[in-house]
């Protein structure tokens, strides 16, 4: 199976790291009206599955980048971790921008292949 670009997956992976946190905010609130005030379950049944699908594409996504990016076991731990958490993968996402860890680094090919070729020709 082939993978998306690096730079497609690290835009996938912020998408989905926002998306699962505002899901677990949804199914909480779900479990709060079925749970607390006892006035419905719709919104358990309606975002149950939609954090079922985030959190699982979440953490896809996490491993691939751990693969692409080469990630340390720690990074790829707490990727893995975040995601038990309530709006932990928006901090995770966070902190691993500003760590450097969602970033291109210079030993990976270019987003496309005519920008490599170019280079190459260019001398570069």
């Amino acid at each position: 199976m082939k993978l998306p670009s690096t730079p497609a997956m690290i835009r996938i992976f912020r998408v989905l790291a926002i998306a699962e946190g505002f899901s677990w905010a949804a199914l909480l609130a779900g479990m709060f009206l079925k749970w607390v005030t006892r006035t419905t379950e719709l919104g358990v049944e309606i975002a149950g599955p939609i954090h079922g699908a985030f959190f699982l594409c979440y953490g896809i996504a996490a491993l691939s980048l751990w693969r692409l990016q080469r990630w340390p076991f720690r990074v790829a731990l707490f990727a893995g971790l975040s995601a038990v958490f309530p709006f932990a993968t928006v901090w995770f996402e966070r902190w691993a921008g500003r760590h450097g860890h969602l970033g291109i680094t210079s030993g990976q090919p270019a987003a496309h292949p005519a920008e490599a070729t170019a280079a190459e020709t260019a001398g570069v």
